[in-house]
């Protein structure tokens, strides 16, 4: 299969700006209750094959981690899947490091 491609914090951005857009955060709770980007589901990157009916896949899904490699293995599983997924160059990191909304605290997750 085809290296899972990337797309740039700019990207993901401009998506969010034209719409509701499915954003995984693929880290664990403890990084995500100490901050992600606004909107992101919880699903940690061990969790996605199990919990792969609970992604909206009625369009693209970025996936994000801290820094952009856990989400480049995500957004592959995903791929796999026939899902079309998309890593988030720079993570969370980059998205905080930027600029952007962070927020912190409880997560949503995805059910069961």
């Amino acid at each position: 299969m085809d290296k899972p491609r990337e797309v740039s914090l700019d990207d993901l951005e401009a998506a969010r700006a034209g719409g509701e857009v499915a954003l995984v955060d693929c880290r664990e709770p403890a990084e995500y209750r100490a901050g992600h980007v606004p909107g992101a589901l919880l699903i940690p990157l061990g969790q996605l094959v199990d919990k792969r009916d609970e992604i909206p896949a009625d369009g693209p899904v970025y996936v994000i981690c801290q820094s952009g490699n856990r989400s480049l293995s995500g957004a592959d599983l995903l791929r796999q899947m026939g899902i079309e997924a998309y890593s988030v160059a720079g993570g969370t990191g980059g998205w905080a490091a930027s600029g952007r909304e962070i927020v912190a605290g409880p997560y949503p997750t995805a059910q069961g």
